[in-house]
Formats: C-alpha cells, sequence, structure tokens
C-alpha cells in the first residue's frame, strides 16, 4: 500500500468545511457523509413533503451503520444534490437523531412550527 500523504481539499471544499469563527473547529478528517441522519430530518424537503424537524419517512432507523435512506437510489433533486458540510461535525458525533436534529436546527436558527 502506498502512503497518499496529506488530505488535500479543493477550494471550494475548503470553503464547505470552514467553520463560521463564532463555532469550535471540527476535524477535517470527516468530511464524508456518516449518515447521521441530521440533514434527513431537520430542514424542511418540499419535494418530500417534510415539514422542519420531522425525520423524512424515508429514513430508515440506525442499524449500526448509521440512517440509510429507503429511495436513495430515487431520491429527489434536493436530496441528492447535498454535500456534507461543517455543520455534519457539528451535529453528527451527538448521540440521538433528536439531538442532531435539534442542533442542526439551533445553528440555523430555526424552530419547527
Amino acid at each position: 500500500m502506498t502512503a497518499r500523504g496529506p488530505l488535500r481539499l479543493t477550494p471550494e471544499a475548503q470553503a464547505r468545511f470552514t467553520h463560521p469563527p463564532e463555532y469550535a473547529p471540527r476535524s477535517p478528517v470527516t468530511l464524508d457523509c456518516t449518515a447521521c441522519g441530521a440533514c434527513c430530518a431537520a430542514p424542511d424537503i418540499y419535494a418530500l413533503h417534510k415539514p422542519l424537524g420531522v425525520p423524512c419517512v424515508n429514513l430508515g432507523p440506525d442499524q449500526g451503520c448509521g440512517h440509510l435512506c429507503a429511495i436513495y437510489a430515487t431520491r429527489p433533486s434536493v436530496c441528492r444534490g447535498y454535500q456534507p458540510d461543517w455543520v455534519c461535525g457539528e451535529v453528527a458525533p451527538l448521540p440521538t437523531l433528536a439531538a442532531r436534529t435539534r442542533r442542526f436546527l439551533e445553528i440555523y436558527g430555526l424552530q419547527p412550527d
């Protein structure tokens, strides 16, 4: 196995993972989706008629490998286009989907209806 050297990010990826100054820095190692489920539970997803703060009906339970989408292959473009960012590093370590959802909403100053 050949050593690959240090992790190199494109400027676009660096911008996505650069935390705002009011937040503590997160690990640059967590750049991929961790299947924490927060992006499928916190935001409203109009294409799926999903309200703010309510887990998507297509989000499966955590089976030890994270929360997986039941319609992943045919998910709407809004879901397909989502890319992990610094918020993922902020919410993914929290112990429950409810805690991750709550924190995601707090970061964006959102409250469920």
